[in-house]
């Protein structure tokens, strides 16, 4: 009666006491749907290629570095015509009879900037490409990190669906043997009941676990643009995810490198020297622009075939640009306490990501995370609970405990993970990486 349950659980315990390379590739639940086996390589590769939000953000840089070669364009020249649609014969007494045709005014005009407007436009334009180039570098940066987290979320979580599979498939054996001894009448119905309970409730687990992974797989495939409907099995070496450390890195070195590569605050800053630039738009604006023209009458002047040079210019009276400038100053010292507020903002940012994963790493190194010798003592609960040492409850107690621990293991190792490329995140680079 022992005999299966036995050999279940030894096999358990085979897995169990594998090398983490071997654990590398876990297996997922059977489906008729592909699977693909992925490495984060190369799903970082997929994900630059091919995401849709990072593809139209590259248009907003495009956009603006076409406005900031328009911002530095001359104006165009501008040419009035002006004829005598009946052609009639110019009858003057001044005017000999036939020495003259019909009236005809041409006038060509060209606006002059100056004080440099044109070449402050373009700065302050090609500054705000610059400013689009840091907010696509900053969408790289939080979608990136959604990436690696899911993919190593996704990784973890099927390794305890591999747990819960070989417990379940166990437990089932189990129940259907001593559904067998109850109809037999060698044992009683509420131990059946028990087990088939605590049956359900794995199973209830498990089924929850498979609504988390469907959700990764999701995002996953929304983030690498793939439709196929396939399964990725994340592919990770463990003993990588091991060697990560904070020992060669302080919290201060790290935020000193936050404050000079993170993208959100290089936008900030990028935006502040664009208001600075538009200041001084704004200053040169109070210039007014000079527009220079010359003009040819036929006959319509005090002599025929008249030809002048014109000259004009807007006198800066009662609009001087006053308001405008002082809107852009006003902006500048906006500007200005955004700057200090993210930086602040990033200071604390990698502050609290260095403490989680000092904790994390911590706790993760104080573990006994060898599961061998658990599932070998489960081997022998089995067999105890067989010949009846053991009543039902200290059997699924023992079960319980060692589901358990299989399980806090991986989240374990998922939240290490993460908490480092929370920390990644919070600096701008990823320095601490177990796929490379």
């Amino acid at each position: 009666m022992s005999r299966f349950p036995f050999l279940v659980l030894f096999g358990a315990w085979c897995l169990a006491a594998q090398p983490a390379a071997a654990q590398s590739t876990p297996a997922v639940q059977a489906t008729p749907t592909d699977t693909v086996r992925l490495t984060l390589p190369d799903a970082e590769q997929r994900f630059f290629q091919n995401n849709l939000a990072v593809l139209a953000q590259q248009y907003n840089v495009t956009v603006a570095q076409a406005q900031a070669v328009q911002a530095r364009l001359i104006d165009n020249p501008t040419i009035y015509v002006e004829q005598d649609v009946l052609r009639r014969k110019i009858s003057r007494p001044t005017v000999p009879e036939g020495t003259v045709g019909s009236e005809a005014i041409v006038t060509v005009q060209q606006l002059f900037s100056l004080a440099g407007r044109r070449k402050a436009a373009g700065q302050a334009a090609q500054q705000n490409a610059v400013v689009e180039q840091y907010n696509l570098q900053d969408l790289l940066r939080n979608l990136r990190y959604q990436l690696r987290t899911t993919f190593y979320d996704l990784y973890f979580k099927q390794r305890t669906l591999t747990a819960y599979a070989i417990e379940i498939a166990s437990l089932t054996r189990t129940v259907s043997l001593y559904q067998t001894q109850f109809e037999k009448g060698n044992i009683a119905l509420k131990e059946v009941i028990r087990l088939r309970a605590f049956l359900f409730t794995l199973q209830s687990e498990r089924q929850n676990l498979l609504n988390d992974v469907a959700s990764d797989q999701t995002d996953l495939h929304v983030l690498v643009r793939d439709a196929t409907g396939s399964q990725f099995v994340p592919l990770v070496d463990v003993d990588k995810t091991r060697d990560l450390s904070l020992k060669n890195y302080s919290e201060q070195q790290l935020a000193d490198t936050a404050l000079v590569l993170r993208t959100d605050l290089n936008a900030r800053r990028a935006t502040l020297e664009q208001q600075n630039l538009n200041l001084r738009l704004q200053q040169k604006l109070a210039t007014p622009d000079l527009a220079v023209g010359y003009t040819y009458d036929k006959a319509g002047s005090y002599i025929n075939n008249y030809q002048a040079l014109t000259l004009g210019i807007a006198v800066p009276i009662f609009n001087r640009n006053q308001g405008n400038i002082q809107a852009a100053k006003a902006q500048i010292a906006g500007s200005k306490l955004q700057v200090d507020q993210q930086q602040l903002v990033v200071q604390n940012e990698v502050h609290q990501a260095y403490q989680l994963a000092a904790r994390n790493d911590e706790l993760f190194q104080n573990t006994d995370r060898d599961t061998a010798p658990f599932a070998r003592l489960m081997v022998g609960i089995e067999q105890s609970y067989a010949k009846r040492i053991l009543s039902v409850v200290e059997y699924l107690d023992f079960f319980e405990s060692y589901k358990n621990n299989l399980v806090q293991l991986n989240t374990l190792r998922a939240n290490r993970v993460r908490a480092f490329e929370q920390l990644n995140f919070a600096v701008g680079k990823p320095i601490f990486r177990a796929d490379q």
